[in-house]
């Protein structure tokens, strides 16, 4: 059984990627040939990524991943670190006002996702070894929050609010399948209303993204430009698209079309059976994520396949839902499909680790 559910999720996951190489060279030739005078460009970058990915991912499911609670504190303090480091001027790479990435000649390097990763397997150490106190001790629980504070503090200063919120709903779901008090989960869900609330409406752009999203021809060639091209998109494919390769809206009409819209060149190019079976695909990988978590032999490979599971369909649905309309824009790329170096190698990493969760009935 622990066999089949590895392959499983392994398959799906090919498949994904599959789509992705298709989709990025067809979204993002005429972009790259262009601005970089080569078709192939992203198409090159983005195999290698793929390569690396494969790699860490056989990487990640080669060991016992129950070594991993030796170092989730000197992990986490270690992504923490680049977290800080990326801040400063000359070392982190600034792009469009943001200082995110590291940059290593073909490869830019962004330490949130490591931040991510980091966290996830503290916290499930974290609560694996505090989960009957947690249940009964408000206090418990701060050491978990501490974390939380401090990464989404540092990664709120790149600025990035995608990836703090994706942080601290992950955390949410880890807590709250650890068996805390409905009160203190309710308090704290309360708690964080008005601190997104300011973190949305006090930032000008991240305000008149959601203007945008209530409504979108009030300025259709500014903040709604996006998602009115991504609705066309979508809608111009109808059942079967328009052909692959055929896509009218990649032609610089809609921006980020091979990253963070790459769903909406889908819908145009390959219909509403090309987008259904890519969200039928993202299903069965759920599906096969929560019978790996059920399987897990102990309660840190259960809370740490919770967390991957939980960042990838909760990056994957908010991507789906930008792309159709129904949430306001954020840059979270599609998981396996959008082009994307340190984000891709990430899911990757998580894929691995599902597997090596999998893998816990061989472990001597």
């Amino acid at each position: 059984m622990m066999r089949s559910l590895r392959i499983n999720i392994f398959m799906v996951t090919v498949l994904l990627i599959a789509i992705g190489v298709v989709m990025i060279y067809s979204a993002s030739s005429i972009y790259a040939l262009e601005r970089y005078k080569d078709s192939t460009f992203f198409l090159k970058r983005h195999l290698s990524f793929v390569g690396i990915g494969i790699v860490l991912t056989f990487l990640a499911m080669a060991f016992d991943y129950r070594k991993l609670r030796k170092i989730s504190k000197p992990f986490l303090l270690f992504s923490l670190f680049l977290l800080v480091l990326v801040l400063i001027p000359g070392l982190g790479r600034e792009v469009s006002g943001a200082r995110r990435w590291f940059r290593f000649k073909f490869l830019s390097f962004q330490p949130s996702e490591l931040a991510i990763l980091a966290v996830i397997v503290y916290v499930s150490d974290y609560i694996t070894r505090k989960s009957e106190e947690l249940r009964s001790s408000w206090k418990e629980t701060m050491p978990v929050f501490i974390v939380l504070g401090f990464s989404v503090l540092l990664i709120l200063m790149q600025p990035d609010l995608g990836t703090s919120v994706s942080i601290a709903i992950v955390v949410c779901i880890l807590l709250f399948v650890s068996g805390i008090s409905m009160h203190y989960f309710i308090a704290l869900i309360l708690c964080s209303i008005p601190v997104l609330y300011l973190l949305i409406f006090s930032v000008p752009y991240r305000r008149m993204r959601i203007m945008a999203f209530l409504n979108p021809w009030a300025d259709p060639k500014g903040s709604g430009f996006q998602i009115i091209q991504s609705q066309v998109a979508l809608g111009s494919g109808g059942l079967f698209g328009v052909g692959l390769g055929h896509s009218k809206q990649k032609l610089f009409y809609l921006p980020a079309a091979h990253t963070d819209f790459i769903l909406s060149i889908i819908g145009e190019e390959l219909g509403l059976l090309g987008t259904l079976s890519v969200i039928v695909l993202f299903i069965l990988f759920i599906l096969e994520g929560l019978k790996i978590m059920k399987s897990a032999a102990d309660k840190f490979g259960y809370f740490l396949s919770v967390g991957l599971l939980s960042i990838i369909s909760f990056r994957a649905a908010i991507n789906i839902g930008v792309s159709c309309g129904i949430l306001p824009t954020k840059g979270l790329p599609m998981p396996f499909i959008s082009y994307g170096g340190s984000s891709f190698i990430f899911d990757m990493v998580a894929v691995g680790l599902l597997m090596n969760i999998a893998r816990t009935g061989e472990y001597p």
